[in-house]
């Protein structure tokens, strides 16, 4: 390095470290890329910049790696810590010359042949500031966005106005040893890395910004000029409801009330205003599984997020994750609720675009709708909806809704020229705002409209919420699940591209509940929610603080040694620090009674944590068979436990989403009762499974989760019951006979959930037990008694409180 750049380096040290604020991608670089700290290691950058070099450097010296400001020597010969692929426009010329990197690689190649037990680590490091996507229209700003290798004087504009939002993306390394192996000359070999280097950078680019944004014109012109869009406009002049040109109008309406009007600035402001935010109401946001997204980024795939809905945070809390993992915002489908002044042109400039809630009899809005989300596609856009249509207001997965994703295998069908997969995400929190609010909807309450009153109102209850969590699930490739469904699709296509294959809603179906499976498959275990499952379970409510803390600590063990999935997370921290945690978050009542502190929910608010109870419970449904099994049934064998998991399992999976097949449902089975024997929850005589002893701490653990599901079994106890009582019954009247003697129960026993008397949990069930064929069917609809819902009932009825039995058995029907 020479001694001008030396002393350059020093000047620019301070001006730099006081304006820019690296943020780094991804955080962990050994565990995700594999980067060795302990192995020489050169950067590879796209230009020779000198504010690169030393945001670089402030990143490197957090993360312990070598400065990139440094020479490295290897066998006697010294090089640099980073190169270049291209240096610096001219301010002038505005043009931009390569570096000597090829001949620098070359030499570096041949020292590896020579020296065979070097093995340098090549890191490309990509540099972005902001995340401006290129315009169709150049304006002022053009000034300030970032570009591939921008002058001087058009960096020092960059670094003084977007510093704080510079991003330091790094690449997995590349093995010089393994490259000097490669077939060809060193001067060949080098070439090729210089070129694939350059492509690489290119996407790195392409993947944080995102695709050249649309002028407006272009919008209208794309959209009314699609075949669909103007057969609409055709059918819709031809009607009464006036004249082709009022129809276009009519389009071009329906295209403002729709589109997103992105900008990146409203996102830079947003992503500054959301830190401090969550820096006062959470702990922190955990993320997992985020790798899998930038892999998708890297191989070019248009990017489908489809999170489940707990809280209007979740449009916030996703994209400002999304934007923190190098990955560019995706556009948002969010109902036309939304679209209120101010907010509504707030979201819209965030990249939301707007739906109604039904599309049904509008011909032309539907069209447009279409068209527009094909045009994102197309264009390269991620895209981010919610398949649930709305908020879950029980803390578990709503059935879904299948129009955005029957939406999307349709654009599919006409041709996304690049492969699509989507992204389930499963969104947590240890406190959802508006949990109460969902309470009275569910007693019945009428859901309040959206307005500005209710988002300040909002602002200022806003704090000590914990933690958020934000898993990103297995991807799933739709042009692969297409494929696999379908095989001959593309002979299987109507003439008429607007019309849909008698194969496709089956097909849709299919599709939904997979998203769900492989959301809840992603879950994030926290404190809040594992210390409302104990508090629910418990008797009253009511524990002492000695058993809340090791029934967590039971728990955690029980899913860390038996995961539910490889997706799911399960927190690093010790009972003592979670349980402390929940605590703090100033949602129990805590007493002390002379003997040590006692715990239970606050007053009127134990119906409150079945919401957080919910968004947990299907990793406990089986744990909860096996041991209500072992508490009701002395000396209870193992065969047995699994052929009432084998009973029990197709109504489970279909209520709570669990994503195993019944075989690896029933492996499980097996492996949690092997762990738990391990772990003191169960004990074993010759061949039959019994509790700890009473004597045993882990014996109220067992016992809690004895109980943990017991409101799921005694829903199902009161259905079979009065289709035994009534024998034929139509399924409305089930329904509504179901719900009312559940009511009934609730009442008497203190049942805390909401849904346990819900006619939507009921109705699912009743779904599952047809489709199950626990029930026959008479010519007219009507359910009816069979030998097959007898045996059920007898199976489950043996999990029930005696005393729900006995209510159930002298209930009066009519």
């Amino acid at each position: 390095m020479s001694w001008i750049r030396k002393t350059l380096l020093s000047v620019f040290h301070y001006p730099v470290k006081w304006l820019v604020k690296p943020h780094t991608i991804p955080t962990n670089l050994e565990s995700e890329l594999g980067i060795d700290s302990n192995k020489p290691i050169i950067y590879l950058l796209p230009s020779n910049s000198m504010t690169d070099q030393l945001a670089l450097r402030q990143a490197t010296r957090k993360m312990g790696l070598p400065s990139p400001t440094e020479e490295v020597t290897l066998a006697g010969h010294t090089y640099p810590n980073s190169l270049f692929l291209r240096r610096t426009q001219s301010v002038l010329t505005g043009t931009n010359s390569p570096t000597d990197i090829e001949a620098v690689f070359t030499d570096l190649f041949h020292l590896h042949r020579d020296n065979p037990e070097l093995d340098v680590q090549v890191v490309p490091v990509f540099i972005s500031w902001g995340r401006a996507p290129g315009k169709g229209k150049p304006g002022f700003s053009d000034l300030i966005a970032d570009v591939a290798t921008p002058s001087w004087l058009r960096k020092f504009f960059i670094v003084c106005f977007l510093g704080r939002d510079n991003f330091i993306s790094f690449s997995k390394a590349v093995s010089a040893n393994a490259m000097a192996s490669l077939h060809g000359s060193d001067a060949q070999i080098a070439h090729k890395l210089v070129r694939v280097a350059s492509t690489h950078f290119y996407r790195k680019r392409q993947n944080m910004t995102g695709p050249t944004l649309l002028v407006r014109e272009e919008l209208y012109n794309a959209v009314l000029g699609s075949e669909s869009v103007k057969r609409a406009i055709a059918e819709e002049g031809q009607s009464k409801k006036g004249t082709p040109e009022k129809a276009r109008q009519n389009a071009r309406i329906y295209i403002d009330e729709i589109a997103a009007d992105y900008r990146e600035g409203l996102i830079r402001f947003g992503d500054r205003l959301l830190t401090r935010i969550w820096n006062k109401i959470y702990n922190g946001i955990g993320v997992a599984h985020s790798e899998r997204v930038r892999e998708l980024a890297r191989n070019g795939h248009e990017i489908i997020y489809v999170p489940c809905h707990r809280s209007h945070m979740d449009y916030l809390l996703l994209t400002y994750v999304i934007y923190h993992e190098g990955m560019v915002t995706p556009h948002i489908a969010a109902g036309i609720n939304l679209n209120f002044w101010p907010v509504g042109k707030i979201f819209r400039r965030g990249g939301a675009f707007f739906l109604r809630r039904s599309f049904a009899g509008n011909k032309l809005y539907t069209a447009v709708f279409r068209e527009y989300l094909e045009l994102l596609f197309n264009k390269g856009y991620s895209v981010k909806y919610y398949p649930e249509g709305g908020r879950s207001r029980t803390g578990r997965l709503i059935p879904p809704k299948t129009g955005m994703l029957a939406m999307t295998i349709q654009a599919i069908l006409k041709g996304v020229n690049r492969p699509v997969s989507i992204v389930p995400v499963y969104i947590g929190y240890e406190n959802v705002m508006e949990v109460k609010s969902y309470l009275k909807e569910l007693k019945g309450s009428g859901k309040k409209k959206e307005s500005n009153w209710q988002v300040f109102s909002a602002l200022r209850k806003l704090k000590n919420y914990g933690y958020g969590y934000v898993n990103f699930g297995e991807p799933l490739q739709l042009n692969h699940f297409l494929e696999k469904q379908m095989p001959d699709w593309r002979e299987n296509l109507p003439a008429d591209p607007d019309k849909k294959p008698s194969w496709l809603t089956p097909m849709v179906n299919d599709l939904a509940n997979e998203v769900m499976l492989r959301i809840n498959r992603a879950a994030a275990i926290n404190g809040m929610a594992l210390s409302a499952l104990c508090l629910l379970s418990s008797k009253n409510k009511t524990m002492s603080q000695e058993e809340l803390r090791h029934s967590l600590s039971a728990f955690m063990t029980m899913l860390r040694e038996a995961p539910f999935s490889e997706d799911a997370t399960v927190p690093e921290e010790s009972d003592e620090q979670i349980l402390s945690h929940v605590l703090r978050l100033n949602r129990f009542s805590i007493s002390n009674d002379g003997y040590g502190k006692l715990i239970q929910p606050k007053p009127d608010s134990a119906v409150l944590l079945t919401y957080y109870r919910n968004n947990i419970l299907h990793l406990f449904a089986l744990p909860g068979i096996i041991m209500s099994a072992v508490f009701t049934h002395p000396a209870c064998r193992r065969d047995y436990i699994l052929q009432l998991v084998a009973a029990l399992y197709p109504l489970l999976q279909r209520e709570l989403f669990i994503h195993m097949s019944q075989d690896q449902a029933l492996a499980y089975t097996d492996k949690l009762i092997n762990q738990m024997l391990d772990q003191g929850l169960l004990r074993q005589t010759d061949n039959c499974l019994n509790p700890p002893e009473p004597n045993k701490k882990d014996y109220h653990s067992a016992w809690l989760l004895s109980r943990c599901m017991q409101e799921t079994f005694q829903r199902y106890a009161v259905v079979l019951t009065i289709i035994e009582k009534e024998r034929i019954i139509s399924r409305t009247e089930l329904e509504r006979t179901s719900r009312k003697v559940a009511e009934r129960l609730s009442t008497l026993y203190g049942m805390s959930s909401p849904e346990f008397y819900d006619k939507n949990v009921l109705s699912s069930f009743i779904n599952a037990l047809r489709e199950n064929h626990w029930l026959d069917s008479t010519a007219d609809g009507s359910l009816k008694y069979s030998e097959e819902s007898a045996a059920l009932r007898k199976d489950v009825m043996a999990l029930v409180w005696p005393e729900i039995i006995q209510h159930l058995e002298n209930v009066e029907l009519h």
